[in-house]
């Protein structure tokens, strides 16, 4: 036609253009939703509180009440997915939810002379609701794009067997949607919303088989694309719940044996003073008593280390005693580090070992010093002693050559990576140290047994 522009597109390419930009807005909206926490929260539990349920379909159906106004608007079409939206919401979280974005949806549409859209997209809503109720709740979740590979086999097995494939009517129920759509939009030409709007006009041609299923194809993977999309995301989040599991299991595992340790340690100093000094070893029970107690009435695995610090304390008075004024106890310790959180007992074998290995075989009297420091957000915890040190041969084997050193060490390596790991230098004839740099501990509450 003469003073007519070019045409780049021709009506099948800009109907598979529409469809394409169709299915990447339903996967971008559907990967927004689940980087939020507590929607993936939502998706997780099948027992939602009714607070939940509505917050759900009040923000979807917002959310695509907007696209449906981009279109009439801004005759932006591919932002338009009631169909796919309404259907999404109920088979999600049931009638009520569908029916909810169903309403939302429907409503722009109806004031803008659509009438047939709102009973429509609540219909959808309504629809995939009560398939919902009748479909088994994790064969929603495995209902997948890729459906269509199996489709002939599913087919076969539901016709021998006679027996229901929940996957062949969940890919059946948007197709029957989407052609009710078609033809309810033949027959009431604007009054509904369909990609492919029939006209009189016999220029333009009428929807021909091949993009027929092109369009009843996207309906389908518009709908199993975020399902598939909150699904993985749902398995992420399970498996990231069983390592929290794991790792406060082997956490309380560790705990469990550095407890015994230390007590049949304490039990053998108190046995070689029984006949000799009957006094000395009394109150050493006495002591041991109330550090017991203590220990007991606390289930945390965390603490401040302030808290480990007086730990430290009733232990060194049990040594104190034992050695009397052979041993001399030296702190060093920041204002700044006492209200961080650090494992518990993660300060005493190292003391502990400072006594045994450093000092107990030492003529003469021995120090201890216990430093701890803020640098670079990290706190560092150090124990030296001046006794006799060990030679790198010894040195090397420190941590397997008993619980103490090596429960210290691995307890530090399950909490916060192989990167945080108890260092240990040792000069003969200087003495050893021992020193731990926490990571700050990005958890909000302790953790209990």
């Amino acid at each position: 036609m003469p003073g007519a522009g070019p045409t780049f597109l021709s009506a099948d390419q800009v109907l598979l253009t529409t469809l394409v930009f169709k299915l990447a807005l339903m996967a971008a909206s559907a990967t927004i939703l689940v980087r939020f926490r507590r929607f993936r929260h939502f998706l997780i539990s099948e027992h939602r509180p009714s607070r939940e349920r509505l917050t759900f379909a009040l923000s979807l159906g917002i959310l695509l009440s907007a696209g449906v106004a981009a279109r009439l608007l801004l005759g932006y079409k591919a932002a338009d997915l009631t169909l796919e939206g309404a259907f999404l919401a109920g088979l999600i979280d049931g009638p009520y939810a569908g029916v909810t974005v169903g309403v939302l949806v429907g409503l722009p549409a109806f004031g803008a002379g659509e009438w047939i859209a709102l009973p429509f997209a609540i219909g959808c809503g309504f629809a995939a609701g009560g398939l919902r109720e009748l479909c088994p709740k994790e064969a929603i979740w495995h209902f997948s794009p890729f459906i269509f590979t199996s489709l002939h086999r599913r087919a076969w097995q539901m016709l021998r067997a006679l027996t229901v494939d929940w996957q062949v009517v969940l890919l059946m129920a948007p197709i029957g949607l989407e052609v009710l759509r078609l033809v309810l939009g033949a027959r009431w030409n604007a009054r509904i919303f369909e990609l492919w709007q029939a006209s009189p006009d016999p220029s333009v041609p009428p929807l021909s088989p091949w993009m027929l299923i092109v369009v009843l194809l996207a309906t389908v993977l518009a709908v199993a694309t975020p399902i598939k999309i909150w699904n993985n995301a749902r398995i992420e989040h399970r498996l990231q719940e069983q390592e929290k599991l794991l790792l406060a299991a082997r956490i309380e595992a560790l705990a469990n044996q550095i407890n015994p340790h230390f007590l049949f340690n304490t039990l053998t100093s108190i046995s070689s003073l029984i006949r000799t000094q009957p006094d000395t070893a009394r109150m050493l029970i006495t002591k041991l008593s109330g550090l017991l107690r203590r220990l007991m009435r606390s289930a945390d695995h965390f603490v401040t280390l302030r808290e480990e610090i007086e730990s430290v304390d009733e232990y060194l008075d049990i040594e104190a005693i034992r050695f009397g004024p052979q041993l001399t106890v030296v702190k060093r310790i920041s204002p700044d580090t006492l209200d961080v959180i650090v494992p518990s007992m993660i300060l005493q074998p190292l003391v502990e070992n400072s006594i045994k290995h450093g000092l107990a075989r030492k003529v003469g009297g021995g120090r201890i010093t216990i430093s701890t420091d803020l640098r670079h957000g990290h706190t560092l915890i150090e124990v030296h002693d001046d006794g006799l040190g060990m030679s790198e041969e010894r040195l090397e084997r420190a941590f397997g050559g008993g619980i103490g050193l090596s429960n210290v060490n691995e307890r530090l390596r399950t909490i916060y990576g192989e990167g945080c790991q108890l260092k240990l230098r040792s000069v003969p004839g200087q003495g050893t140290w021992a020193s731990v740099e926490i990571p700050e501990l990005a958890v909000s509450e302790r953790v209990t047994a």
